[in-house]
């Protein structure tokens, strides 16, 4: 079966996923073999970069809302997606269709020849097509998976940003934070900003980007985050001495604020090219939001939906939930990838949880359900803990116990969420 015009969105992506089944393979030199091939292959705007373990996605939205505030044309690429693949190219703020899509994985493929492309790398590609056909004034990349070896690190950004290191995807990134570090440092890139969204961050992130001769703005040293002394907002502060007095961001969480340090800092760091006056940069802190980031749908009972899928989110996911201070109980559906820890992630919520419904997503690389019940054994109460087989089995489960007062936390994969937004109605 091969490629024709005709094909389908999921025609195309379900035929992807064949190409490298079972195995992710890593390295620059196939996209950028097939980049060069492609038409221009060239961005004419500025470009930034984003990676970390945590707040990737929220530091996008940001510098997204912030750059579209101030009336800038943005081309934004992320994953992955919670209920469509458009989720991941977005053009002035949309989703781009279905056809764009298909147009452009069609011209990867006859760029390719008989290169082999993994489906991110496929995905990257085809979204760079599109931004350089669309030519809009500012393009936002967010890492794949660790930075050195990502696909969008084909790109020389003109600013990089991490927001944070932790335990993730060990298997292909190493096993301490230190050797992580060293993988998400090498999207930054010599006489440019490097922007580190993380205050503790390892030593060996600011250590790696200072050896490569970028200039290093980290929140906590370079860059300011502190709460106005007036209250009801915060401080931003820049190398040059800048003060920003700035609302709350919209987005839930204590740990936004320096997110939004570092969205900030990376369009500082290109105002000669692309200028965003102070009062973009308040709209966009109000406007920015992201589905699946404590995403509380109010009701009699309350849905809160999050993608806390290692420790630190799950911690930061806790200090959320206290923050809400739900009047009646909390019942958490929980699943998660077969390559996650589930002990690190329940571990920080059990406090929190009166009862918990364990389940699998349909994603072929979700853990099975018998698997992580067993996991969980010693962490979990047993007497308020259930196994159930699909999502929304243990959704509808979840509910039934309910009443008015209540919360149905759903947490864990970004397919065990996108599963409950669907069952939600999107």
């Amino acid at each position: 079966m091969y490629p024709t015009d005709l094909w389908t969105l999921d025609q195309w992506l379900a035929w992807q996923g064949t190409l490298t089944p079972n195995r992710m393979e890593f390295g620059l030199t196939r996209v950028r073999e097939v980049w060069s091939r492609l038409g221009p292959a060239r961005l004419d705007c500025p470009v930034i970069t984003v990676g970390g373990t945590n707040g990737k996605g929220s530091c996008v939205a940001l510098i997204e809302a912030m750059a579209q505030a101030a009336g800038y044309n943005t081309g934004c690429y992320s994953s992955p997606h919670l209920l469509r693949y458009n989720e991941r190219v977005r053009i002035a703020g949309a989703e781009v269709s279905d056809a764009l899509l298909c147009a452009a994985f069609a011209r990867v493929d006859q760029a390719r020849g008989a290169v082999p492309l993994t489906y991110f790398e496929f995905g990257t590609l085809a979204a760079l097509d599109l931004f350089v056909r669309a030519a809009p004034d500012l393009v936002v990349l967010e890492v794949g998976l660790g930075g050195r070896l990502d696909a969008v690190n084909l790109i020389d950004a003109d600013c990089s940003v991490v927001t944070s290191i932790g335990h993730d995807h060990t298997a292909w990134l190493g096993e301490t934070l230190e050797l992580i570090a060293g993988e998400k440092a090498g999207i930054f890139r010599a006489d440019r900003p490097a922007v580190i969204g993380q205050p503790d961050a390892p030593a060996a992130l600011r250590a790696a980007a200072l050896a490569l001769g970028a200039r290093v703005l980290q929140v906590g040293a370079e860059l300011g985050c502190a709460a106005a002394p007036e209250g009801g907002g915060w401080v931003w502060s820049g190398p040059d001495g800048e003060r920003l007095s700035l609302p709350a961001p919209a987005m839930r969480g204590s740990f936004q604020h320096h997110n939004a340090a570092a969205a900030i800092a990376a369009l500082r760091g290109l105002r000669a090219r692309l200028p965003v006056p102070i009062s973009a940069i308040r709209v966009g802190l109000g406007r920015a939001r992201l589905a699946g980031r404590f995403q509380v749908f109010p009701g009699e009972v309350n849905w809160i939906l999050d993608v806390a899928h290692n420790q630190e989110a799950a911690l930061a996911l806790a200090e959320n939930l206290r923050a809400f201070k739900c009047p009646g109980k909390v019942r958490a559906v929980f699943g998660v990838l077969a390559d996650k820890a589930p002990e690190a992630m329940a571990g920080p919520l059990c406090p929190l949880v009166d009862a918990w419904y364990l389940t699998a997503s349909g994603d072929a690389r979700a853990m099975p359900t018998a698997l992580l019940a067993q996991r969980l054994q010693g962490v979990l109460p047993d007497a308020g803990t259930t196994v159930l087989p699909t999502v929304e089995a243990a959704l509808a489960a979840a509910l039934a116990a309910s009443v008015a007062g209540d919360a149905v936390l759903v947490f864990g994969s970004f397919t065990t969420v996108g599963e409950a937004l669907r069952v939600r109605g999107g």
